[in-house]
Order: structure tokens, then C-alpha cells, then sequence
């Protein structure tokens, strides 16, 4: 692999109800975040319990994650957006250290 250019970034992982989708995406992209993906129908459990993945109501009704990897410099102020919304709202935000191949496709 001596021949393969790895790039640090961070990897955030945000898990909101679909309502916020709008909140999330608005600050990761004035944050400068040059790309995410949104999965819906998420199951899993939490402090409230047992989520099921299917849509009930509506869409504003499941959880989603939103995955993006992001330059270090990003880190802090996206992660200041998110303290008050999560001191009001269920969620969770994920940080983890990963390498990116082409790093092209995230602006540098």
C-alpha cells in the first residue's frame, strides 16, 4: 500500500428524528461540508426505548443518520451548532477518525 495516498478527515455520524433532517443539513452545509448521505428507516434502541424502522405517520416521524466526512477544522464549529439543538431534541452525533482515498471529492 506504499503507493496509496490516504487523507485523514473525521467522520460524523448524526442521528436525528426526520423533522430535523433541515436543521442538519442547513449547518452542514454553512459550515462548508462539501457532501453527506442521508439514510431513513432506521431501527435501533435508545434511552426511550425500542425504535422501529417503518414508516408509521410520516416521514418527519422516523430517524435518519446523516453521514459526512469532514476536514478537522470543520469539527469544532459544526459540533458548537449542535449543543443547543441537542439540549432540546433527541440525537446523537458520532465523531470518529477515518482515511479517505480521493480526497478530491471533499473540496481539497
Amino acid at each position: 500500500m506504499d503507493d496509496i495516498e490516504l487523507s485523514a478527515l473525521k467522520k460524523l455520524e448524526i442521528i436525528v428524528e426526520g423533522e430535523h433532517q433541515e436543521f442538519v443539513t442547513d449547518l452542514l452545509d454553512h459550515a462548508g461540508v462539501k457532501g453527506y448521505s442521508i439514510i431513513s428507516n432506521l431501527s435501533g434502541k435508545g434511552r426511550h426505548g425500542f425504535h422501529a424502522g417503518h414508516l408509521m405517520f410520516n416521514e418527519d416521524a422516523l430517524l435518519i443518520m446523516i453521514i459526512a466526512a469532514v476536514p478537522q477544522d470543520l469539527m469544532r464549529p459544526i459540533l458548537k451548532g449542535f449543543q443547543p439543538f441537542l439540549g432540546q431534541h433527541s440525537g446523537v452525533v458520532f465523531v470518529s477518525d477515518i482515511q479517505v482515498l480521493r480526497m478530491v471529492k471533499f473540496g481539497n
